[in-house]
């Protein structure tokens, strides 16, 4: 949730929130997308002829639906399709699973562990605890059943995630003792990894970054209210492994991030994801959208709407 001040800032960006809200109101998937692109970008959204990262990855949305992307996108159901690609031994392990959060068997669970609901992008079902004795349960309970309520195929109209079905599953929790824990984050187009994006500070002021395939810092924000790390990040100690396990998990996909950590030596597949900032969070400078949509060369349309 932003604050005040940014949607004062950009008052339209306010309007797309309240739209998001009333995303039931809005059956018709283009006419939708196109009223929140214009709020959330200020400019049309052009389907006939994208040109940007941003409008391609729309009308990824509304014509590239492969029954696959369902699996892929499941939290549960894709370590399954990982580790059958790349090894199980990248996968986190999981500690249970549940259909409803009242399920959740917390007495089996360890002193440290991690809970998603498997169909919600982003944090929006992440609860994380480090330590039972002060885990705050009643508000996890309460956020996981928030989570399950929605769908960001209604909120944002991201296909795959339609009819992943709602659970919940723990994970082992896994960290770098006292260091942050970096995401690494390759954004692959058609196979070909071009960039790793580097998200850090999540626990203090998260930061973006990008790097290419030779470590080189990258001049551009997205979205633009995160700030470049004032760190120097060190290349990872996996990356061309990391590089090289993501050209084979984006095979023959338009586009497709491919996330990843780094913990003790050791490389975790994290999430597979279609749509970041589903396609509205922009670059700053705004080139960098004509340049990563530039990469995309769009599949043949095979749905109509």
């Amino acid at each position: 949730m932003q604050s005040i001040f940014y949607y004062i800032k950009y008052p339209n960006e306010f309007i797309g929130g309240v739209l998001v809200k009333l995303n039931r109101l809005f059956p018709n998937d283009v006419t939708y997308l196109k009223l929140i692109f214009k709020c959330f970008m200020g400019r049309k959204l052009n389907l006939d002829n994208p040109q940007t990262f941003s409008e391609k990855l729309q009308w990824l949305k509304l014509y590239n639906r492969k029954p696959e992307y369902t699996q892929m996108v499941d939290k549960y159901a894709v370590k399954e399709y990982v580790a059958n690609i790349i090894g199980k031994e990248y996968i986190i392990p999981t500690l249970g699973v549940w259909d409803r959060v009242e399920d959740i068997d917390f007495d089996a669970l360890p002193n440290q562990f991690v809970l998603k609901t498997t169909h919600a992008g982003g944090g929006n079902g992440v609860v994380i605890c480090r330590d039972k004795s002060q885990f705050d349960y009643k508000a996890a309970q309460k956020k996981l059943n928030k989570s399950m309520k929605t769908n960001p195929y209604f909120t944002l109209r991201e296909w795959p995630y339609k009819n992943v079905p709602h659970r919940i599953i723990a994970e082992q929790y896994i960290d770098n003792g006292d260091k942050d824990l970096f995401d690494y984050k390759f954004f692959c187009f058609n196979g070909e990894p071009r960039l790793c994006q580097l998200i850090s500070g999540r626990e203090s002021k998260m930061c973006i970054d990008f790097y290419d395939k030779k470590w080189n810092h990258q001049p551009f924000h997205e979205p633009k209210i995160y700030p470049f790390s004032k760190h120097i990040n060190k290349v990872p100690e996996n990356y061309e492994k990391m590089w090289i396990l993501s050209e084979i998990l984006s095979k023959n996909i338009p586009f497709v991030r491919i996330d990843f950590y780094e913990v003790n030596s050791r490389v975790y597949f994290g999430e597979i994801t279609f749509f970041p900032t589903s396609g509205i969070g922009g670059f700053d400078p705004i080139e960098w959208d004509y340049t990563f949509g530039s990469w995309i060369i769009l599949p043949s349309k095979k749905y109509k709407l």
